[in-house]
């Protein structure tokens, strides 16, 4: 059985990625497998300067999933290029996804200039899509001018492949996705968690301090799925395909839908060998479809 996929160009063993937010920078795991069985990681959302990130509580159980509203926790990219990248060096030697925010269309370039240089990146993320900071992420994830700048502006300076991370926070989900295609992107990872809240009855207040978070785990993966398939019929992008994935049917499913390759996020939290769970189930569940090799399935329900 062939698991082989691409993403513009950069082969993954498999098409598994842990999510951003749900993964740290990859040496936490590290102690519970060999992380070199993954297709590739996508590491913690990065910023310019260190984050603190949103007051807590910041975490709500749901059923079928879970709200957050971490904030963007993270050392800044300085501590991530000196610090986090040469430790996961030890553990780590495939395709790493750099996963990037900001808070102006400065600060996405800065990020995205200083990771380019870095060898350990093969491709970046970048986030416009965070539900859980005000003044940035998902500011410029609703409006197909703004996604658009920033797409136009962060291809200027980097080399390698840039995938924009999503929003299902939006009409259509469509027009932005081609407002990504127009500014140059070379890719999208779709979708980032949905707005949420919870309230506490007895406390008669919010359970999240900041009031509302991102909402994700396995309710979600049939909003994530449609969204998948209507950007994959709208534009000609390679897609990662995220959201309430939590099962190797689940990964067949984002892949006949359009998605190259997909990530694993909140289930990450709940089990952290999902991963390796779906990489090794995934052969058998193959040969029960009649799948030879997996990138012939990407996109066959359109």
């Amino acid at each position: 059985m062939n698991t082989e996929v691409t993403l513009s160009g950069i082969t993954l063993s498999n098409p598994i990625i842990p999510a951003s937010g749900t993964f740290g920078y990859g040496k936490e795991f590290s102690d519970l497998y060999d992380l070199n069985i993954l297709g590739a990681i996508s590491f913690k959302g990065t910023t310019r300067e260190e984050r603190f990130g949103n007051p807590l509580p910041r975490i709500a159980e749901c059923p079928m999933g879970l709200i957050n509203s971490v904030g963007l926790q993270n050392p800044g990219v300085e501590a991530v290029i000196n610090k986090e990248l040469p430790e996961l060096a030890k553990h780590y030697h495939k395709p790493l996804i750099a996963n990037i925010s900001g808070f102006s269309i400065e600060e996405y370039t800065y990020c995205a200039e200083r990771l380019d240089k870095q060898d350990q990146v093969s491709l970046l993320e970048v986030n416009v899509s965070c539900p859980n900071v005000h003044n940035g992420g998902m500011a410029y994830g609703v409006s197909p001018d703004s996604v658009y700048d920033v797409t136009k502006a962060v291809k200027a300076v980097t080399t390698k492949p840039i995938y924009i991370k999503l929003s299902p926070n939006v009409t259509d989900i469509s027009e932005i996705a081609k407002a990504c295609e127009a500014g140059g992107a070379d890719g999208l990872s779709l979708i980032n968690t949905l707005l949420g809240m919870r309230i506490d009855t007895k406390r008669r207040s919010c359970v999240i301090a900041n009031k509302m978070g991102g909402f994700s785990g396995p309710a979600v993966f049939p909003v994530a799925l449609r969204m998948v398939y209507q950007v994959a019929q709208s534009t000609h992008l390679p897609i990662i395909g995220i959201g309430g994935v939590s099962s190797t049917n689940d990964v067949i499913e984002m892949m006949m839908a359009g998605a190259s390759a997909v990530q694993i996020g909140s289930a990450n939290l709940i089990n952290p060998y999902i991963c390796k769970e779906i990489i090794e189930e995934l052969p058998q569940k193959m040969a029960e479809l009649d799948i030879t090799k997996l990138s012939d399935i990407i996109g066959v329900a359109l």
